[in-house]
């Protein structure tokens, strides 16, 4: 209300100043100019006399541009209050389209958000199928072995049983023969007692090398062995090698999050700078004994696809694989959860957990390269999940461990993995 009083106060003065103006050059108007002397004028008073007109009518003049210049300042003044007033009117108006927009846009984006959640329950129900199924082939094949392994004792105590029988009646036969004839058939029954147990010898014979065989397969020899443990230890140095940069790339990272305000990240970055300076002290401090690991003297015994093409490695390289899928699934849950609470935008890739991928990494059973490459491939789903809010890839830990814990499904890991048991 002040502020609309305001533009009428300045109006009434300046009219008020107008009207004074206008009264007073009236009165400089009236005023009679004094009679013309008798006496003849000089030529020098003649010049003044003119000097005195052209004065006044200088001044006449500035008087009347300066009443028009306040008669254009009133208008302007008036024009700027009515438009002044017209915005008042335009901004008081509801806004109920916009309303409607806004209103129908919401409905949109929580369908959408439905849609996403029931394709994700979908996606998830599917997987957990696959794994079922998995499952239970896992179990006819097992109990297809334990059936073969029953039939073949059964067959086993049937021919013992035969023995027995056909013994039993060579021992009847005898009775009822004559002494000589009961040695014939005692010489004969020994006989053939020692080729029985020829036999017998011979099938556990033949069956101690077929075991030494399959034992001989599973177990590598002592030269690979050696190259193993060789490799393991040029990539553990390496790592150690690699440790001070790494420092260093979280420490530009850390402040990049700073000047970006992002505080939830930054939170868990400190919080995995911690945790990787605690894992190099030990692998730094600790020493291991390379040929007591059973992994590097055991044979391959299953095989998994990684860019389209087929790698071979033991039940030890499969855990670990497994190991770098759920540690980096873990992590991409945090900082995804981080990004999506600082309010930035889906990158899971700027990341420094993503870039280092080393969490969890002890320097055995397989190469850096690798288990970074296995990390990333969690941490992508991770972040996913922990962006959106959901459990798509996996779910949270709640067997009672650590609170903020989040698991990779199997179904996600057998999918990613494509491991197969080799045969042989």
């Amino acid at each position: 209300m002040t502020i609309q009083l305001v533009p009428l106060v300045i109006t009434a003065l300046l009219g008020s100043m107008v009207a004074v103006s206008d009264v007073q050059g009236a009165g400089r108007e009236a005023t009679p100019e004094p009679p013309e002397s008798s006496q003849p004028q000089t030529p020098e008073e003649i010049e003044k006399e003119k000097e005195k007109k052209k004065k006044k009518q200088q001044q006449e003049q500035q008087e009347k541009q300066r009443q028009q210049q306040l008669q254009q300042e009133k208008e302007e003044q008036q024009r700027q209050q009515q438009q002044q007033e017209k915005q008042q009117q335009q901004q008081t108006k509801p806004t109920q389209a916009a309303q409607e927009q806004a209103k129908l846009e919401q409905q949109r984006q929580q369908q959408q958000q439905r849609a996403k959640q029931e394709q994700a329950a979908q996606e998830q129900a599917k997987l957990e199928q696959q794994r079922q199924q998995q499952q239970q082939r896992a179990k006819q094949e097992q109990a297809a072995q334990e059936q073969a392994k029953l039939e073949q004792q059964r067959r086993q105590q049937q021919q013992q049983a035969q023995q027995q029988k056909q013994q039993q009646a060579q021992q009847a036969q005898q009775r009822q023969q004559p002494q000589q004839q009961m040695q014939q058939v005692q010489q004969q029954a020994k006989l053939e007692q020692q080729q029985l147990q020829q036999r017998q010898q011979a099938e556990l014979e033949q069956l101690r090398k077929q075991q030494q065989g399959q034992q001989q397969q599973k177990r590598v020899s002592q030269k690979e062995q050696q190259e193993r443990i060789r490799k393991q230890e040029q990539e553990l140095a390496l790592y150690r090698q690699n440790v001070a940069l790494r420092e260093e790339l979280a420490e530009r990272d850390a402040q990049i999050l700073r000047q970006q305000n992002r505080i939830q990240h930054l939170r868990f970055q400190q919080q995995y700078e911690e945790r990787l300076r605690a894992q190099r002290a030990y692998l730094n401090q600790a020493r291991y004994d390379y040929y007591d690991d059973p992994f590097y003297y055991t044979a391959p015994n299953y095989r998994y696809r990684r860019d389209g093409r087929y790698y071979q490695t033991n039940q030890y390289g499969i855990k670990k694989l497994e190991q770098a899928l759920e540690t980096g699934y873990n992590e991409g849950f945090r900082v995804g959860r981080a990004d999506h609470e600082d309010g930035w935008r889906y990158d899971f890739r700027s990341a420094f957990a993503y870039q280092d991928a080393n969490y969890g990494y002890d320097g055995r059973y397989l190469a850096q390269d690798e288990y970074n490459h296995y990390f990333r491939e969690g941490f992508e789903r991770g972040y996913e999940d922990g962006y959106y809010g959901r459990q798509k890839y996996g779910r949270k830990n709640d067997s009672g461990g650590i609170n903020d814990e989040w698991l990779i499904a199997g179904a996600v890991v057998a999918a990613i993995l494509g491991y197969e048991l080799l045969t042989d």
